[in-house]
């Protein structure tokens, strides 16, 4: 372990976040878990899937 980051460990023991970002951290990782698990359940949407190699206006035939 580089000794910068153990420096950064004992600051982060000494000064600890505060409550309000403790909430932001924990409601974003709740945020991320919802929807990995709706994107498990159910699969992703069809209307967001891209289309590669496909031209979006059609060709006509001369």
């Amino acid at each position: 372990m580089n000794f910068l980051w153990l420096l950064r460990m004992k600051r982060w023991v000494q000064h600890p976040p505060s409550w309000g970002r403790v909430k932001l951290v924990l409601g974003v990782v709740a945020l991320c878990i919802t929807l990995v698990t709706i994107e498990h359940i159910w699969g992703w949407p069809d209307a967001l899937t891209p289309n590669v190699g496909q031209s979006r206006t059609p060709r006509l035939s001369p």
